[in-house]
């Protein structure tokens, strides 16, 4: 069996066996036999911005108030700093409702609603695309080194993914170490949770890589600029207007990102290739998703 010391690391990991987050049915295979089955949990979240319903969000049910954090900054409707004065979770009715001191605009933004290639909640790709207007992100260095031995380490903690499948992760990285990992039905949801810890850490984004297993889309591009961070990898793979978007902003892109193998779309001048691939093993089966926007 692996070994799981990095575990250490994780300021925020999934735990496989938290309560409510999956169940157990019966399945019958191909050839007819009957067995037992941990599926993942599917459930509602309606998100409030102090007394203005926002949107319903399909999620797994862990992490709500980093979820509503982190939707509401990635669509513009938070700023960092803004003065948050609460926010209050309701189990019983599946509510995050997020108070701040003075009311926000955010009516005239859900007026211009447009879908994106997202899932779960979607996003609002008008006012995602004003916010990214000026932004320009620091230069940072990204080793191969880091990339290998993140890829390794993301792939060895145990996960809801490799219980029950049907996820997507987000992993916050510094350097070679991961640091906060959220899975999700939905690629947005995941990433969001990240964006609303560090808003609720004050972590800054600027020294930290951003893992997906989803699609390199141009909103999942967008939402790691405003969050300030300058580099983002993925296993799956890619848009044209993501990469587009990537070199607009100074963003190091990298697809595909499998074992040994892996594609920098945007800010190859950035790229210190410190490790021989040669020396990298294959990644093993059990950690291959399927379907993930080859």
């Amino acid at each position: 069996m692996a070994s799981n010391d990095h575990l250490s690391d994780y300021l925020i990991a999934p735990d496989p066996g938290a309560a409510r987050l999956t169940r157990e049915v019966v399945a019958v295979d191909h050839l007819g036999n009957a067995q037992s089955i941990a599926v993942i949990e599917e459930r509602p979240l309606t998100i409030y911005l102090n007394k203005r319903e926002i949107v319903t969000a399909m999620t797994i049910g862990d992490y709500p108030e980093y979820l509503a954090l982190g939707f509401l900054r990635n669509q513009g409707m938070l700023v960092d700093g803004e003065d948050i004065t609460g926010v209050d979770f309701d189990e019983e009715t599946e509510t995050v409702v997020v108070r701040t001191a003075i009311e926000t605009d955010f009516e005239d933004k859900l007026a211009r609603k447009t879908r994106t290639s997202g899932c779960a909640v979607g996003t609002v790709f008008g006012d995602m695309m004003e916010g990214l207007a000026g932004v320009k992100l620091p230069e940072a260095e990204l080793r191969t080194s880091w990339l290998y031995a993140l890829a390794d380490k993301i792939n060895r903690t145990p996960s809801l993914y490799l219980t029950a499948g049907a996820l997507h992760g987000t992993v916050l990285c510094q350097q070679d170490r991961p640091l906060v990992y959220m899975e999700d039905v939905g690629r947005h949801n995941a990433v969001d949770k990240v964006a609303g810890w560090m808003l609720s850490e004050g972590a800054d984004g600027a020294d930290k890589i951003l893992y997906t297993t989803g699609r390199l889309t141009s909103e999942m591009v967008i939402k790691t600029a405003m969050m300030g961070i300058p580099v983002l990898a993925s296993r799956s793979g890619f848009t044209a207007w993501g990469v587009e978007i990537a070199n607009q902003v100074g963003l190091t892109l990298i697809g595909r990102m499998r074992g040994r193998r892996f594609q920098c779309l945007a800010g190859g001048e950035r790229l210190v290739r410190d490790a021989d691939p040669a020396a990298v093993p294959d990644e093993a089966s059990k950690h291959k998703r399927k379907g993930a926007g080859q």
